[in-house]
């Protein structure tokens, strides 16, 4: 019986899927099927498993030469999205580099790889 106590408490446990869900995951951006066009802003919008603390989190825009630009962003109106504002840019190469906050606490740091075309 105690055995059974045990094992069903153990199971429980590990059944738990809050306890599961740490980080905050990107699922979709929108960089996948609308490309930014040169010296035209733009918004990206970012997609995450969970909500995201914008109040703790930074998103870098990263040009050539490792150059980094503190972009804007605002919570949109989905959970766990995030509308990144993209200023005029050149035609080349490009990442979003982001570290974000889960509401749980957890950080998440990750890089999208983009181009920019005439």
């Amino acid at each position: 019986m105690k055995k059974s106590f045990q094992f069903i408490l153990l199971f429980l446990t590990l059944c738990q899927p809050h306890w599961a869900a740490a980080h905050a995951v990107i699922t979709d951006y929108l960089l996948k099927i609308a490309p930014i066009h040169a010296n035209s802003p733009a918004k990206v919008e970012l997609l995450f498993n969970s909500q995201i603390e914008l109040g703790l989190s930074q998103i870098f825009l990263v040009s050539k030469g490792d150059k980094h630009q503190l972009l804007t962003a605002d919570t949109g109106s989905k959970q766990g999205q995030i509308i990144v504002q993209i200023p005029p840019l050149e035609p080349g190469d490009y990442a979003l580099r982001f570290k974000v906050f889960a509401a749980d606490g957890h950080l998440t740091e990750d890089v999208i790889h983009f181009s920019v075309s005439k």
